[in-house]
């Protein structure tokens, strides 16, 4: 039987430099996804609600007191998305005490539906980091959360900047990255740090279906190609660009991101569903990240349009960010399929789910 420290994942981690975050903010899972070797934990309203919902019982007087001292909707889901991130970040300080900070973030996530709100975000991020020191603030990638961004880094604050897809978006947050760290340097602060995700998984089935729809002569070996030749992109060119911001690879679809992405200066984030797969012993352990995309896949992605928007540096420019057909596909989803569920979540019965608890 093979175990976490046997496996292709710890290898991965132990050998070169990519290493991973926990994707799933369940307690449980996350216990499994800590003694894999997890050193950071990605959240987002969706999975923010699973955790509250199946640990209701458990959390039922934070519940209770959550729900009773919102005012408002959005208050309350607020308030219910503290109780979630609290628990991870204070199993997680540990790790980033001992680390000097390097390691052991927990992401919290804004309102999807205020992805262009710059006064309600910022407020948001600030009340955010209030919650535990190793708290990494989502924001999306758009102008809006751009500017967000650099204002919170430079009033040392760390963030995520999610909801990202393309080569643009990533160099774009790590520029905004940048001028936030001068601006806190020459305050005499010290600046936030920056994670800029990019969702591979999310890009692939995207294009997949832009492929087949435009009857484009594009292979589903090509589709499986396209987030990691993104990802293969942006990381050379913020190594190229000496830029301080790290990129997180999120929305995995298979073992296959993993694999041929390891030996990357890269954040993985790992769902517990592919955590199992990750470590067995017969995946092949080789660094593949240095190895490039062959040119005949590049040269067949660049007859979709949108696939040029997400391959190109400049294929998107940060006010079209949020119009991106992707973009609001996933605002739409972590908005309706997460937050507001966090808005109008009530437990079914708190009195027996104390006495459970109990």
């Amino acid at each position: 039987m093979n175990t976490a420290a046997d496996g292709y994942l710890a290898w991965a981690i132990r050998s070169t430099p990519t290493c991973w975050w926990h994707d799933s903010a369940d307690p449980r899972e996350l216990e499994a996804g800590l003694e894999r070797g997890a050193v950071g934990v990605t959240t987002n309203p969706f999975l923010t609600h699973a955790a509250l919902a199946a640990n209701r019982h458990v959390w039922a007087d934070e519940i209770a007191r959550a729900i009773g001292c919102a005012d408002g909707a959005e208050a309350r889901a607020e308030a219910l998305m503290r109780i979630v991130v609290s628990h991870a970040a204070g199993r997680l300080l540990a790790c980033h005490q001992a680390t000097g900070g390097r390691q052991g973030w927990v992401c919290g996530q804004v309102n999807p539906a205020r992805a262009g709100d710059r006064a309600a975000m910022l407020a948001m991020a600030r009340r955010y980091s209030t919650w535990a020191p190793n708290i990494a603030v989502k924001l999306p990638a758009t102008a809006a959360g751009l500017d967000v961004l650099e204002e919170c880094v430079a009033e040392g604050i760390t963030c995520t900047a999610t909801v990202s897809f393309t080569v643009a978006q990533v160099l774009a947050a790590a520029a905004r990255h940048r001028r936030g760290c001068q601006r806190a340097r020459a305050a005499g602060r010290q600046p936030g740090r920056c994670f800029a995700v990019l969702m591979v998984g999310r890009l692939d089935d995207y294009l997949r279906d832009v492929a087949l729809d435009a009857r484009a002569p594009v292979e589903a070996s090509d589709i499986n190609m396209a987030g990691i030749a993104v990802a293969k992109r942006a990381a050379a060119l913020l190594r190229q660009g000496g830029y301080e911001a790290e990129l997180i690879i999120a929305a995995l679809r298979g073992t296959y991101h993993m694999t041929e992405l390891a030996g990357g200066r890269l954040i993985m984030s790992i769902a517990p569903a592919y955590q199992g797969p990750l470590m067995s012993d017969s995946l092949p352990r080789v660094p593949r990240f240095e190895e490039p995309v062959p040119q005949g896949v590049i040269a067949r992605l660049t007859s979709l349009e949108e696939f040029v928007k997400a391959w190109e540096p400049d294929g998107l420019g940060p006010e079209q960010f949020i119009a991106y057909a992707l973009t609001q596909k996933t605002l739409a989803q972590f908005a309706e399929a997460g937050w507001r569920l966090l808005e109008t979540f009530a437990p079914q019965d708190l009195s027996a789910a104390r006495h459970r608890a109990g």
